[in-house]
């Protein structure tokens, strides 16, 4: 279910926007509980047998839709960015809040439901961007253990968005310019102020 949407072919992808699209409809609606895959397919127009080619579950769905909507504030946010710098790290940080405040206005009633599972998967998205600019052979840095770093810092960043959405007692980009320090220390990179 990990494939990247922009390598899906455009009838794959465009099922499943009605398929996500019907989900967050019915969840304005019903609590997830009381959706049933049918309730999906058919706010969807797709039969179940459509549905269940592109999910096994509503699990699965509700799975796909914080990847795939992770995924599209993340494109959005970093640009040419690389993700272990103090600027890549700053999108990131903005990425995070982005999709928090996108995910607490579409779904506000099961915002707390769904956090335990959001956290999780945006964690270890997050981690992986991390890990894999950490292991890049131009990276300066040495990392004896970059995965732990990485676990580190994806922790840190998900924890102190997700307190920012909670609370937003500043703009986004002043937030992301105060944790920045602190994200930098766990990498131990050198703070390189932002231009705005």
């Amino acid at each position: 279910m990990s494939q990247s949407s922009e390598h899906l072919d455009p009838r794959v992808k465009r099922t499943r926007q009605l398929l996500v699209q019907a989900f967050f409809e019915l969840l304005s609606a019903k609590d997830f509980e009381a959706i049933s895959v049918q309730d999906i397919a058919e706010k969807a127009t797709v039969n179940r047998a459509t549905f269940y080619d592109h999910f096994p579950d509503k699990f699965a769905l509700l799975d796909y839709t914080i990847e795939d909507s992770f995924q599209q504030a993340l494109r959005t946010r970093m640009g040419g960015a690389t993700p272990a710098e103090p600027e890549g790290l700053r999108r990131i940080i903005l990425a995070l809040c982005d999709y928090l405040e996108e995910l607490g206005k579409r779904c506000p009633k099961h915002r707390r439901q769904f956090e335990p599972m959001v956290e999780s998967k945006v964690k270890a998205l997050v981690r992986d961007v991390l890990l894999s600019s950490l292991k890049c052979p131009n990276h300066p840095g040495e990392y004896p253990a970059p995965e732990l770093v990485a676990t580190m810092a994806s922790w840190a960043m998900f924890a102190a968005a997700l307190e920012w959405s909670r609370n937003k007692l500043q703009p986004s980009e002043d937030f992301a310019v105060t944790v920045l320090p602190l994200i930098t220390a766990t990498l131990q990179l050198p703070v390189v102020p932002s231009i705005k």
